[in-house]
């Protein structure tokens, strides 16, 4: 029979009481007593005495006030992996012969707008035709990487990430370009070149709240165009930029599906910046957590052409 590991064996040998481990396990993921207690059917008091006599049983603190709620720590790491057994096994009961789905709960992520919209909501779906069970809450916003991240699973950022205790890597890279609408061109003209784009104004982020280096492309390449309509909402520049509001300098994979938005100077302005995905370090033990992952990977690689500025010329348009 194989040996159980070390921190497994450490944690049952103390004999803390499986409830409270369910609930420790509750504020893992959610990072804050209330949501665990309302997810429990509990109140504040009692996920916080259960997580007291949680500590008092196995000798130390299992949770740590990080950053807008709670954080494991290592032995409550220990103890978490502990308690997804124990809900894998309490999962099994009820006498049916079928296998529990272990794809099943919530999941909570964060994103750029364009990526939830385009990439992260329709792996979901897609993933939840199969596991109904499984529930994730997408938080949009364009920032860095958090340096804490309680109750939160996985992050998409624009750049590479600078984050201490958790895994990172690079999903794939997407394009930017320079873009106006038909109606915006017939009106002011089509600049062509960076002299006649300077005429124009641009539509982009709002410069004073623009936190990702990465992103400061077109003020970099065009520092003498003025903004003309700021927004920190991806979605916004788009809806704008279709209006006439000015030049938008957008993700192509958005823009091209747009037949009255036209690419201004392309070989000029094609900018390309990476999407990378941040987990906490055990966020990956969950199944939910690694299925939404998966499908993530897999919608990155069928938009592959359309994230490099390639989608209309596949569409043949």
């Amino acid at each position: 029979m194989a040996k159980k590991a070390p921190s497994l064996c450490r944690i049952a040998d103390m004999n803390p009481n499986p409830d409270d481990l369910l609930v420790l396990l509750a504020v893992s993921r959610s990072g804050k007593f209330t949501t665990a207690a309302q997810a429990l059917g509990l109140n504040h008091t009692t996920v916080s005495r259960r997580i007291a006599a949680l500590e008092k049983a196995l000798g130390g603190r299992v949770l740590a006030r990080a950053a807008g709620g709670w954080e494991v720590t290592e032995l409550g790491a220990e103890a978490v992996a502990v308690a997804e057994r124990v809900e894998a096994a309490v999962g099994t009961l009820g006498g049916s012969d079928e296998t529990p789905d272990p794809i099943t709960g919530v999941v909570r992520m964060t994103a750029t707008d364009g990526f939830s919209a385009y990439i992260a909501a329709p792996a979901v779906a897609r993933l939840r035709r199969d596991h109904p069970g499984l529930s994730v809450e997408i938080i949009t916003v364009t920032r860095r990487a958090l340096q804490q991240r309680s109750g939160l699973d996985i992050e998409v950022v624009v750049g590479a990430p600078q984050v201490h205790r958790a895994e990172a890597f690079e999903l794939g890279e997407y394009m930017l370009g320079m873009y106006a609408s038909r109606a915006y061109l017939a009106d002011r003209g089509n600049p062509r070149s960076i002299k006649e784009l300077t005429e124009h104004q641009l539509v982009y982020f709002v410069d004073s709240m623009l936190q990702v280096d990465d992103l400061d492309a077109p003020r970099r390449l065009v520092p003498s165009m003025r903004d003309g309509l700021s927004s920190t909402n991806v979605l916004v520049h788009v809806e704008a930029t279709r209006a006439g509001a000015g030049v938008g300098f957008l993700p192509c994979f958005m823009a091209d599906l747009h037949h009255d938005l036209v690419r201004l100077l392309p070989e000029t302005f094609a900018e390309l910046l990476p999407y990378w995905m941040v987990l906490r370090p055990d966020a990956m033990r969950r199944p939910a957590v690694a299925a939404v992952v998966r499908a993530i990977r897999e919608q990155m690689a069928v938009h592959k052409e359309a994230l490099m500025g390639r989608g209309r010329e596949a569409r043949g348009g």
